[in-house]
């Protein structure tokens, strides 16, 4: 098994990609969010480090354009626009925010989200018109929306996605802080209740690391993305099992790069690092990094 040496800095991620063989790498967890929404969200990491708590500084805190030129710089030749809604009439909203980007900036890939809204524009024309409009890729947020992917109102939602085969971003675990309707039990009834459903765990349902592994293992189309998993930061905060790699490496092929660019507290290179550092050997990596993500999105 061939081991490439992770990259220790930005710099260093497009040679170790060149070694790799890969001409770039897939991030399916980028936010390109409006800016009143990003700045709210920034805020919100900006206050971990109150009353004693661990801080979180920014790493990327630049404008829009520079963050495009930041990606590019580090050789990630396809990203995410994830939005989500966290209350009624935002969804469409944010929607058009995303296909906006999209079709100005070549290497984005077409986001969406949707919600159970109790009036107004349902969650099912929600996702109908992007899907028609393009969308490639869906974000959903169980804790900071605050209801069940079980809710009724999403059913239609569901059922369009799942025909349509498009890969839906699941904010669904505990952490960073347990909500209503998140950890296991919702998102394994919702694999049950649609098999053909392609959901991708974000931070592969920190810290219940073991249980949506689990869900990965049996579920054909439930996948577990690695944004913030195994890196100093969340080491502090949700640390992994000691044989998680061993997991992992059972799961080749349903796991996906996800970073959380640009909220991060550390270098992008570190996540490469942290995976890179569990000894699963390049082709793992490979399939992290290029082959997975794009076979999700069919390219």
């Amino acid at each position: 098994m061939t081991h490439t040496p992770a990259p220790r800095m930005d710099e260093e991620i497009r040679p170790y990609l060149k070694s790799l063989g890969l001409p770039g790498l897939v991030d399916l967890h980028v936010h390109f969010m409006p800016d009143t929404v990003q700045e709210k969200v920034w805020a919100f990491f900006d206050r971990q480090g109150e009353d004693g708590g661990l801080p979180w500084p920014i790493a990327y805190r630049v404008g829009a354009d520079e963050r495009v030129r930041r990606l590019d710089a580090l050789g990630v030749t396809a990203y995410t626009t994830l939005n989500y809604a966290h209350r009624p009439g935002m969804a469409s909203w944010l929607n058009e925010f995303s296909t906006a980007f999209a079709a100005s900036h070549p290497c984005a890939i077409h986001s969406a989200t949707f919600y159970p809204e109790p009036d107004g524009v349902s969650a099912g024309q929600q996702v109908a018109d992007a899907l028609e409009a393009g969308a490639r890729a869906f974000k959903v947020h169980v804790q900071v929306g605050g209801f069940s992917p079980l809710d009724p109102a999403l059913a239609e939602a569901w059922s369009l996605v799942e025909q349509a085969r498009t890969p839906v971003v699941i904010h669904c675990g505990n952490g960073p802080h347990r909500g209503e309707f998140t950890g296991i039990g919702p998102v394994r009834a919702l694999a049950d209740r649609h098999p053909d459903l392609v959901l991708v765990v974000a931070h592969a349902g920190l810290p219940d690391y073991r249980d949506f592994a689990e869900l990965a293992a049996e579920h054909p189309n439930v996948y577990l993305d690695t944004t913030m998993v195994g890196t100093t930061a969340m080491e502090l905060r949700a640390p992994i099992p000691a044989d998680y790699p061993e997991s992992m490496a059972a799961l080749d092929g349903k796991v996906v790069f996800g970073t959380d660019f640009p909220s991060i507290p550390y270098a992008y290179s570190h996540q490469i690092e942290a995976l890179v550092g569990w000894g699963l050997g390049d082709e793992w990596m490979r399939n992290v990094l290029w082959n997975t993500p794009r076979r999700l999105l069919g390219y």
